[in-house]
């Protein structure tokens, strides 16, 4: 769909409710937009399409995630921010995002490039996000990954939680320690509801424990309880 031909609203007033504020430079927000396959040439003669704001705009939300995040988790290391910025701008989120934004319906592009499963939707995203960071600036641009994308779209505590592989750290470290560890799981019912409760032992001693509504779901919170025991976690997450 051309974007100038939406009649409903005027691209000022689509992008407001887009963006949260209005552009200044609204070609670039339209530029955005326009994959390769629909390139026009500029009266300079230079191929227009939303490429070079996607690749300005793919180095910038690397630099905007990893500030949020370095604040967000300042006791964090560097492997555990890593993992998590690879998550949020992972090509499967990205083009999700851009779906919940509705830019699959305003992208201009061939019938033939506009099927879901290819990722012009996500790589679109990045071209706004290029255009945001031309037209406003640094930090007008975190602030709409912040309010529209991130706090709308993004879980950040499901992201981190899922991330956290407790038992799988508890297993590493009972290897390198050589301290060989044992789960005990065992199921009951609660108020009608099946759930399970897990115990971590260390030479007959209780480490952790844990409750689920599933075998994994109990280990892995034993797990934590145990690592915790340890001291290797601080507080609630792992150092």
């Amino acid at each position: 769909m051309r974007l100038l031909t939406v009649k409903q609203k005027e691209p000022y007033l689509l992008f407001r409710g887009i963006l949260g504020f209005y552009p200044k430079q609204i070609d670039l927000y339209e530029l955005a937009l326009r994959h390769k396959s629909t390139t026009i040439l500029s009266e300079e003669g230079l191929p227009l399409n939303n490429e070079r704001l996607e690749f300005l705009g793919d180095a910038v939300l690397n630099v905007l995630v990893s500030d949020i995040l370095f604040h967000r988790f300042h006791e964090q290391k560097e492997g555990f921010l890593t993992k998590t910025r690879s998550r949020i701008v992972q090509r499967e989120s990205l083009n999700r995002m851009a779906l919940e934004l509705g830019l699959d319906k305003l992208i201009i592009a061939t019938p033939t490039v506009n099927i879901p499963h290819l990722s012009i939707y996500g790589n679109a995203l990045e071209a706004l996000i290029g255009a945001i960071y031309t037209d406003q600036g640094y930090r007008r641009c975190r602030q709409f990954l912040e309010k529209q994308l991130i706090a709308r779209f993004i879980d950040m505590d499901i992201l981190v939680s899922t991330d956290a592989n407790f038992k799988s750290t508890l297993l590493e470290w009972s290897q390198q320690e050589k301290k060989p560890i044992q789960f005990d799981t065992q199921e009951f019912i609660n108020q009608g509801n099946r759930q399970f409760k897990a115990s971590v032992l260390l030479q007959g001693d209780i480490l952790g424990e844990g409750l689920g509504h599933s075998k994994k779901e109990a280990q892995q919170q034993a797990s934590k309880q145990a690592l915790k025991s340890l001291q290797l976690l601080d507080g609630n997450e792992m150092v």
